[in-house]
């Protein structure tokens, strides 16, 4: 088979002669070949390294990515160390009040007594770099921040009721003057025979002011046999005073009163021998010294 040839004519200056080169067919090809693997070559270089730019790009985003899920990560846990931190103040705190009050009142449905302290997990205390054990942490604390949440909604209901007991205890003198008989057994004016006297009598000008000894109801206003103007009010938890003798009678049935507050004036009413107030706490109905409620 002949060999196919293609001539290549060089024509230089015109001061030059011209050049003839003679290309067989398959160096041509071969030349041709070798130009597109070169491309190709060069394209696939060319993708390679854009594909490897971008990976480094999303190499350098991830490690950014990581380095601040790294940083959350120890601002969460120097979180939950800062509430477990206050948590356990809490639960000391709790442990310290219920100790103060030791109490295990039934009459208003309180049982206030020492807690068993919570049980916290172990491997929940090693917090660590672990997020499986973050996590276990975390419900831990919810569960000892719901349970610290009842006990001092507890305590707190248990202050309540002792608070609204010291405001409804009679503990101050129900009008100024001075006690001209107290409370026992004395001789009756009229009759000059040993009686028991339920109350304390305090002797003043007449229309000097009457106070409440605490908070309460007027349950009360009226006359009364040898009390003449009576005016009673109830304080809850099974107390109430009475007031008699008086002339004027300032608070209504019904009416809530606060301690201090004038609900009366002293008077010469009923079975009297001057005007003076006659004063009674009973609880239960049971008359009760009231010399033993007042602080003043």
């Amino acid at each position: 088979m002949s060999k196919r040839f293609f001539t290549v004519m060089v024509i230089p200056d015109r001061d030059s002669r011209t050049r003839n080169f003679r290309v067989g067919h398959r160096a041509i090809y071969a030349a041709a070949s070798a130009a597109g693997i070169l491309v190709l070559a060069t394209v696939g270089l060319g993708l390679h390294l854009a594909r490897v730019v971008d990976h480094g790009d999303q190499n350098r985003l991830l490690r950014d990515e990581n380095n601040q899920l790294r940083a959350q990560l120890r601002l969460v846990q120097e979180k939950v160390a800062h509430i477990d931190e206050t948590l356990d103040r809490v639960e000391r705190f709790d442990q310290r009040l219920r100790s103060l009050t030791a109490l295990n009142d039934t009459e208003r449905n309180l049982a206030i007594g020492p807690l068993d302290p919570p049980e916290r997990g172990g491997a929940a205390e090693e917090g660590g770099h672990d997020v499986g054990l973050l996590d276990e942490k975390l419900d831990s604390l919810v569960d000892e921040a719901v349970r610290s949440e009842r006990s001092l909604a507890e305590l707190q209901r248990y202050f309540e009721d002792q608070k609204s007991l010291l405001a409804s205890t009679p503990s101050i003198w129900p009008a100024r003057g001075w006690v001209t008989s107290d409370f026992g057994s004395r001789l009756d004016p009229y009759t000059a025979h040993s009686v028991m006297h339920k109350g304390l009598d305090i002797a003043n000008r007449n229309g000097s002011p009457v106070y409440a000894p605490a908070d309460g109801v007027v349950v009360f206003s009226g006359s009364e046999g040898g009390y003449g103007k009576l005016l009673v009010v109830d304080h809850g938890y099974g107390v109430k005073t009475r007031f008699g003798h008086l002339s004027d009678v300032l608070a209504k049935v019904g009416q809530r009163v606060k301690r201090g507050e004038q609900i009366a004036a002293m008077g010469n009413t009923g079975r009297s021998t001057g005007p003076h107030l006659h004063y009674e706490v009973r609880v239960n109905g049971i008359p009760e010294n009231p010399r033993k409620f007042i602080l003043e």
